[in-house]
């Protein structure tokens, strides 16, 4: 009995094996796979009838870095007072943020900042980042500024990534501005 046993299971354990010429024998292929609907597809299954089922609530997107402010100055003056810079001013940051500001920024703001882009006397001319006044701003309130915009400055959050804003941020802070490593980087104010 033990010896029929044997010689069952191993016929079976044969039978099911593949060898280089010819796959394995299986036994109920709807358990491995089932059938596919496409994402947007009827799908009798569902109770809605849809395949694809909307984010459960509270989700949030990998990657997806929340900004609790709003527009105006008020907003602007909070943002620099709490937002930390996560960029020192390193060689691979600033010639990052460099090569950033000239494609995005040069074209109103200038190569160097002084508000004297291509396109300045064709608009409000912006202002020069090397006066008193945006020298005082914290670093988080230049982003914010990217992030949401400023009077005539539009958002270029659609544009940049919240990591391309701050690398912006560093190089205007560092070599636009002049300002020592510990106010490009600074701690948030609270």
């Amino acid at each position: 009995m033990k010896l029929a046993c044997s010689l069952a299971a191993a016929l079976c354990m044969i039978g099911c094996g593949a060898t280089s010429q010819r796959r394995a024998f299986e036994y109920m292929p709807d358990m491995a796979r089932d059938a596919a609907y496409k994402a947007f597809a009827p799908n009798p299954v569902t109770a809605d009838g849809l395949t694809l089922r909307p984010p459960v609530a509270g989700t949030v997107p990998r990657g997806y870095q929340p900004f609790y402010y709003s527009t105006g100055e008020e907003e602007a003056e909070r943002a620099g007072r709490e937002l930390h810079n996560p960029y020192s001013p390193n060689a691979a940051t600033l010639e990052a943020g460099k090569a950033l500001f000239e494609t995005y920024c040069a074209i109103c703001h200038g190569v160097n900042g002084k508000g004297d882009g291509p396109i300045a006397s064709k608009i409000p001319p912006p202002p020069s980042y090397t006066s008193d006044r945006l020298k005082q701003f914290p670093t988080g309130r230049f982003f914010h500024v990217m992030t949401l915009g400023f009077k005539k400055m539009p958002s270029y959050a659609a544009q940049l990534s919240a990591d391309e804003r701050w690398k912006i941020a560093t190089y205007i802070r560092s070599e636009i501005q002049k300002l020592p490593p510990q106010e490009v980087r600074s701690e948030p104010q609270r």
